[in-house]
């Protein structure tokens, strides 16, 4: 049962990341959040996939861990699964 919560929340960290990351998004809504959050701070971090997921990662990690201690464990390992997901589509996509 917990992997299937930890594949869940891979997928779900990927998703959600590559979703602000990489897409425009129905009506352009993404691209317009992107271009709003402009050269700063946020805008940055909607840039860089590795940065984004490590901030998506931590509410996902928290509604799946049952303890301080797993919740811990499970931030950076989503984040890592939501790269290598990231790494493996983007040679697919590529050729």
């Amino acid at each position: 049962m917990r992997f299937y919560w930890l594949a869940l929340g891979i997928l779900a960290v990927w998703r959600i990341t590559h979703l602000l990351n990489a897409e425009d998004g129905p009506w352009e809504l993404l691209v317009r959040l992107r271009r709003f959050a402009g050269g700063g701070f946020w805008g940055s971090m909607l840039d860089c996939f590795f940065c984004l997921s490590v901030w998506i990662a931590a509410p996902v990690a928290y509604w799946i861990g049952e303890s301080w201690k797993e919740r811990l464990l499970l931030w950076p390992g989503l984040s890592a699964g939501a790269i290598l997901a990231e790494r493996i589509t983007a040679r697919t996509w590529e050729g």
